[in-house]
Parts: structure tokens; sequence; C-alpha cells
């Protein structure tokens, strides 16, 4: 549907038909992005699933993952890496999670391997690049992983899939190969899934609602061509709808990570509880297309 300022434009200038209709046509169409409507909710333990969350495939029937403070092992968090972000899960079973400290200049992606073996991955910053180290998503086809940075920002960072992708080693920098660029701002990106070759939603915990007109938007990303690690792409951004924010509690909502499960075509998001119901009612909404 046109928005209401083309709209009054057409109903006022009726000399300029013609030019509105092109005006129209050029404009992005609202049927090209996905409708998706809630189905239910589960609720989000804000210990050990208050972070991310993704599904696995391989080993078959293998349970939904969740990362929150609780899930981070000693072993890593006395190294200092203190935060950990949305993973994601490849098709053929590379499960990776981010995560980032409280200063320096690398962060890093823990990889486990289908076999059960894990590794670290360390990335140097790049110039400008935020230490913030949000979510990882990656590509269907398992080679390259994209990655974002906490903020207003307008751009996304690929990477080789760690341990998926033959040029990375654990031993060597994980370095940024491409870059999607944006054609609309976004904020305090959370986590984003891959739906397909070249798209993505994304969780939003845009508190000011000024970029969408809506806070906590579910964002979808339309890319130019696939992510192939060897030239940039572009990325249009577009605003779905507002993330449920319910609770007993009144105040600051924060949402969180995003999957798509290709096996049912469910997306789930988590939405944390302000104040104390961040113990009692925090949830992970579920959605399908509708």
């Amino acid at each position: 549907m046109p928005s209401r300022r083309l709209r009054q434009r057409c109903r006022t200038l009726p000399a300029a038909l013609a030019a509105c209709a092109l005006t129209l046509l050029a404009a992005p169409s609202a049927t090209a992005a996905d409708t998706w409507a809630e189905v239910g909710s589960d609720r989000a333990d804000p210990l050990t699933e208050s972070q991310g969350l993704t599904s696995v495939e391989v080993p078959a029937g293998s349970p939904n993952r969740y990362t929150g403070v609780g899930t981070i092992p000693s072993s890593v968090s006395s190294r200092g890496w203190n935060h950990v972000g949305d993973p994601d899960a490849s098709y053929d079973g590379h499960y990776i999670e981010p995560y980032q400290r409280d200063s320096g200049s690398t962060k890093m992606f823990r990889v486990q391997s289908p076999g059960g073996t894990w590794s670290e991955y360390v990335h140097t910053l790049g110039a400008g690049e935020a230490l913030n180290n949000s979510w990882v998503a990656i590509s269907p086809d398992g080679q390259w992983m994209l990655a974002g940075e906490y903020g207003t920002m307008s751009r996304l960072l690929v990477f080789p899939t760690p341990g998926a992708n033959p040029s990375t080693s654990p031993s060597a920098n994980l370095p940024q190969v491409a870059t999607v660029h944006l054609d609309h701002a976004v904020r305090d990106v959370q986590g984003c899934d891959f739906t397909g070759p070249t798209t993505l939603l994304c969780s939003s915990d845009d508190p000011a609602g000024t970029l969408f007109g809506i806070t906590k938007p579910l964002l979808q990303v339309d890319l130019s061509a696939p992510p192939n690690g060897t030239s940039d792409v572009s990325g249009h951004v577009t605003a779905l709808r507002q993330l449920p924010l319910r609770s007993g509690c009144s105040g600051t909502y924060e949402a969180e990570g995003i999957d798509y499960d290709r096996r049912t075509g469910t997306l789930r998001v988590i939405v944390l509880s302000p104040g104390f119901c961040i113990l009692t009612d925090s949830k992970t909404y579920r959605f399908t297309r509708s």
C-alpha cells in the first residue's frame, strides 16, 4: 500500500496523475515483505535463554540451543569473554556463538564442529569497527557468516564461516571479507537469521522508534545477491511489525535473539520483560507467515 503522503499527493495534484503513478510504481511494495503472525510463546529463562537461540539440524533430533550469561563456560569468562550474543548453526551442523569483552581490539567466535569439538576463532577489529559482537547468521550455503555491531549502523559485516569455510583456522585471524551496505539505518540489532539465500529477518532492540516509526521492530533485509566473500552487496531494509511487548510489569523491554527454522517455517524471537518480571514472564515468541 502506498504511503499516506503519496496518496494525498495523488488526490491533491490531479494534473500530475501520470507522474504520481510513476512514483507509486517506484516505491517499495509492501507485498514484497513477509507478514508474520504470532502463534504462541514459551517462557524464556533469564539466565540461560536471555541472549539468543538457534535451531540445530545436525545431528538429527538435536534440541534448540540458547545462550545467556548462565551458558558461558567458566574457562571462557575467566579470559574476559563475558558476553555471548545470538548464535547460529549451519545446515551441516557447525554451531557458532559470538563473544565480546568489555575492552580491547578483538572479538571471538566459539565454534562447535558437527563432531562435537570446540574451537575459538578471533577477529581483530578493523578501522571504525565496534567492539560489540551481538549476533551471527550463517548463509544457507554454509560458507559465509554475517555479524552485526550494536548501535545505529548502516552495514553488516561478512566473514568466512569459521570452521566450515576451509580458508579459516583457529590459529589465524578471522578476516572481514565483505560488507552488506544497508539502504536504511538500523539500531541495536540483537539477532539476524537467513530465511533464504538473500533474505534475513532481524530483531531490533531500538528503544526510540525514530527510524521506522515503531520501537522494537522485526526487520527484513533483502540482499542484492547472496554473500560470496569477494564483493560487497546491498541490503534493502523493511520494518515488518513491532515485536510483542506484554508483561505484568511496566518499563523497558529488551528484544534479544532470533531464529528461523526452515523445517517448520517457525520464527522465534526472545523478548525480555521489564524489571522484576524478567524472572517471571520473559518470553520466546513464535511466529509463522500469514
